[in-house]
């Protein structure tokens, strides 16, 4: 219900420690929506993190590509890392199947990106390689920095295994629902 009232332009949550007055916008914030969608976007936070952690496997083998990839091309693996990197996640794919006056949700995915490639999806080139049907989070150019080449590694890396557990596994089962509930409510704004 919260989602066909509430419009689709404010139907987002930002965990962010420095962004605090950004967090959701108010009318979601009074809703169980707005409260399950901060819960999802703060297990993202953590899961992220643990995929990061270098005593994780996924982490452990995240730094050892990073740190070898450093070393083959600037001959030193002592390079400085940005250990914070948001992930975003948004909606991707919705297939709504309709059979008289009923609608079913058949196939959703969820994207999950670094900010860096969310923000480029915002701008105006983002929209530019849309509509070309271009994914700017796909167009790598090479790293000119041991910042941009671990910033690389981790975007190869991180967010495909982000974006399996987002789409298919436990912990976010959850905002998977939220998402179903979201596409029917947008599908019945528009159609009913």
């Amino acid at each position: 219900l919260a989602s066909l009232t509430i419009p689709e332009k404010d139907q987002w949550v930002h965990l962010s420690p420095y962004e605090k007055d950004r967090i959701l916008p108010s009318e979601l914030g009074a809703t169980e929506l707005g409260r399950d969608l901060l819960a999802q976007d703060y297990l993202l936070k953590q899961v992220t993190a643990s995929f990061l952690h270098p005593a994780q496997e996924l982490g452990k083998a995240c730094w050892a590509r990073v740190y070898a990839r450093a070393k083959k091309e600037f001959g030193t693996s002592d390079i400085p890392v940005d250990t914070f990197n948001k992930v975003w996640i948004k909606a991707d794919q919705a297939d709504v199947f309709v059979q008289k006056d009923t609608a079913f949700v058949v196939g959703s995915h969820l994207k999950v990106m670094l900010e860096s490639d969310y923000l480029a999806l915002q701008k105006v080139e983002g929209g530019r390689l849309k509509a070309e049907g271009k994914d700017p989070s796909t167009i790598h150019h090479p790293p000119s920095t041991s910042q941009d080449l671990s910033k690389q590694l981790i975007r190869e890396i991180i967010p495909p295994e982000l974006e399996k557990e987002v789409n298919i596994g436990k912990t976010f089962a959850p905002l998977r629902q939220i998402f179903h509930a979201m596409i029917l409510a947008t599908w019945y704004k528009k159609n009913l």
